[in-house]
């Protein structure tokens, strides 16, 4: 059975189904949550993050937490690496920390402070900061990571944080997203200030924009089957992007080699509130929206239905992940 994890205003929120009924449940109340990570060896291990709040962990799905001792308490960015295990948490100011027991104790990876764009790196909204939007470690290489810093770029590692090469060639530096295929692991996506994929284990990277007039991108997912083809959302700026009901937003499809193609087929398009998370799990794919509304689609996007799950309210939803157990080498 499939379960999702979404970060909604209220906190987490678990999404499970039965028969065609989808039911929600809070089960973890925090108004500052901005990001889930569930761990790939052990989909019972979860940790989320929040403004304010720092990082807590469950290790039985949600039914106890505990607090961790982070350095940092305005949390971002959350990722665990399949190769490994080691857990990776971005904060505002940009700072990385890692673990690697689980999140009993954190150490920075204060090589990526020391970037020479660092200087330059701003937050429109707080231009005195900038934060780690995102975190992908690369699925087979535990010393293969990319991070994304909003705004300031996009930053590569070989050896696991402990040096960083500066924001990469070709890719946004507005930084939203970050994902590298399950399978063909050395293809890396990003969404930003507009759209862009490397097919070299993420040293260069290659603008992906064509057929969109719509160059405000958000949310992220891939095809885990097919490394041509990938998802992400798209709107025409940022007052657009998180107003409440004025996204003029639209979920489009890349396959092959493009352009991107806008996807209805059940989906209001346009959409009036912003898809803030994308997912792709079990050959399902989610989207799902500020104002809390859930759409999915079991055929790559073509048709799509409403999903509207009884019980907690995901409004204000911003992220979903997918509690899956899966067969991992740590």
């Amino acid at each position: 059975m499939l379960e999702l994890l979404a970060v909604t205003g209220e906190g987490l929120v678990r999404l499970t189904q039965e028969e065609s009924n989808w039911h929600a449940e809070l089960v973890r109340a925090d108004e500052r949550m901005r990001c889930v990570a569930v761990d790939p060896a052990d989909a019972a291990t979860v940790y989320v993050g929040s403004r304010a709040n720092g990082v807590c962990k469950s290790s039985d799905r949600g039914a106890h937490w505990q607090g961790l001792q982070l350095p940092q308490q305005d949390v971002f960015s959350l990722a665990i690496s399949p190769a490994d295990g080691s857990v990776y948490a971005g904060t505002e100011p940009s700072m990385l920390f890692k673990s690697t027991d689980g999140g009993t104790t954190w150490r920075e990876l204060d090589a990526l402070r020391r970037l020479p764009s660092a200087q330059t790196w701003s937050f429109p909204p707080r231009p005195e900061t900038s934060h780690v939007s995102s975190i992908a470690p690369n699925p087979e290489d535990a010393g293969l990571l990319i991070v994304g810093i909003e705004l300031g770029g996009l930053m590569l590692s070989q050896d696991g944080g402990e040096s960083w090469q500066d924001h990469r060639p070709g890719a946004e530096k507005d930084v939203h997203a970050l994902a590298w295929h399950p399978r063909a692991t050395e293809r890396a996506y990003e969404a930003g200030g507009g759209a862009a994929w490397s097919r070299d284990g993420g040293r260069g990277w290659a603008s992906a924009n064509q057929g969109r007039d719509r160059h405000y991108t958000w949310a992220l997912a891939i095809d885990p089957e097919d490394p041509d083809c990938w998802y992400i959302s798209a709107c025409p700026g940022p007052r657009e992007a998180h107003s409440n009901a004025d996204a003029q937003a639209y979920v489009y499809r890349w396959r092959n080699n493009g352009p991107w193609e806008a996807l209805a087929g059940g989906l209001p398009q346009p959409l009036s509130s912003m898809a803030y998370t994308l997912l792709a799990a079990e050959g399902r794919l989610f989207a799902g929206l500020r104002n809390g509304q859930l759409y999915e689609s079991d055929d790559a996007g073509d048709t799509w239905r409403e999903l509207s799950p009884r019980g907690a309210s995901l409004s204000g939803l911003i992220a979903i992940q997918a509690a899956v157990q899966h067969k991992h080498n740590h």
